[in-house]
Formats: structure tokens, sequence, C-alpha cells
């Protein structure tokens, strides 16, 4: 009798560890940017968080957490000096650069006024990567935001952002490796935490 019990706790488990990965599979690359840019959305025109700013930001940086691989970014924007650095440097350089775009893009988020995202169909590059592109529309205005997404075990997460052509991990990537090249990796550093104080100085983060 125990080991009918034991069999079928198994066979539970299992049945909704299957059931969990196709669920995270069957959610294609264009409804997760869409899942994530709607629920940013929603939770800003929110007339209940108005007043409170920073409960309103922190909602939208767990929002945007959940589908944002700072990981795969960091490494990509670090390019092959990635490979040198230790288990405990990468850590700190993947906390950093999330903290920096995160001083560097809040308030461009949290500006929104009531603009439409339009979406185009997912273009696949494999079965593992996509390019979600999507138009912000403006008054009188379109901006062309290409979503860059790789397939983790925890669903289609982004790690990079294509904004009028201009690929975000290939911009810092330059940089980074021009500092690193003419200095160092911890000069890049140092500059990377004054950068970012200046910018939370600047907008009270």
């Amino acid at each position: 009798m125990r080991l009918m019990v034991i069999r079928v706790l198994v066979l539970c488990l299992t049945l909704n560890l299957a059931l969990a990965v196709s669920g995270v599979r069957a959610e294609g690359p264009t409804e997760t940017v869409k899942g994530v840019v709607d629920e940013v959305i929603r939770i800003l025109k929110d007339p209940s968080l108005k007043a409170q700013k920073k409960l309103r930001r922190d909602r939208v940086k767990q929002t945007v957490d959940r589908r944002f691989d700072y990981e795969e970014m960091a490494r990509r924007s670090l390019g092959r000096n990635w490979r040198s650095l230790s288990a405990g440097q990468r850590a700190e350089f993947v906390r950093i650069f999330g903290e920096l775009l995160e001083a560097s893009y809040s308030d461009k988020i949290m500006n929104y006024s009531g603009e439409k995202v339009q979406y185009d169909k997912a273009v696949m590059d494999g079965p593992d990567y996509a390019e979600v592109r999507t138009v912000l529309l403006r008054k009188n205005d379109r901006i062309p935001m290409n979503y860059r997404m790789i397939l983790k075990p925890q669903g289609w997460m982004v790690y990079d952002v294509v904004i009028e052509g201009v690929s975000l991990v290939s911009n810092y990537r330059s940089q980074f490796n021009r500092v690193i090249r003419e200095s160092s990796y911890n000069e890049l550093v140092r500059r990377l935490r004054v950068k970012i104080k200046e910018l939370q100085r600047t907008k009270n983060i």
C-alpha cells in the first residue's frame, strides 16, 4: 500500500512538471512581450498608484524583471571580456548592469502618457531565438522597438532591445569594450557605479 501511494505521488509530480513545462512553451515570444507590456501599462494607469510613486516604480520593476534576462544582456554587453571574469565578478557585473538599466530608463517608462503599442508577427531564428517587432505609437510619431528573445527553461526572455534600429546591447558593448581597452575592467566598473549614483541622485530613485 505504501509503495502504491509513493508511485501515485511520483506520477502526479511528473504530470504537474510536464504540464508546467508545456505551459511555458505554449506561450510564444509575442505573447510574452505583450503580457509584460500590458501589465506595465495597467500598473501605470492604475489611479490608486498615481500618488505612490515608489510602489508604482517597484511594481513595474518586478514585472519587467520577470522577463528580462539581465545575465544574458550583461554577458553579451561585455562580449569576449566576459570569459575572463570570475564567478564573483560576473555576479557583480550583472547586478551593476541591472541597476544601470533601471537608473537609465525607469523615468522614461514612468512618463507613460497613453501611448499605444502595435505588434507584428515574431521573426523566428531557430527554435530558441526570436525577435518580436513592435511600434510605439505616439501622436504624429512611430517608434520601432524590437525585442530580441531567447528561450530559457522559465520561458521566453528578453536579452536585447532594438530601438529605431539601435541595439541596446551592441551600444553598451562598444562603450564597455572601449573603456576596458583603454583602461581596465575595474575602471569600467568604477565608472558605471559613478554613473548609476549620478542618475539615481538626479532622478531620486
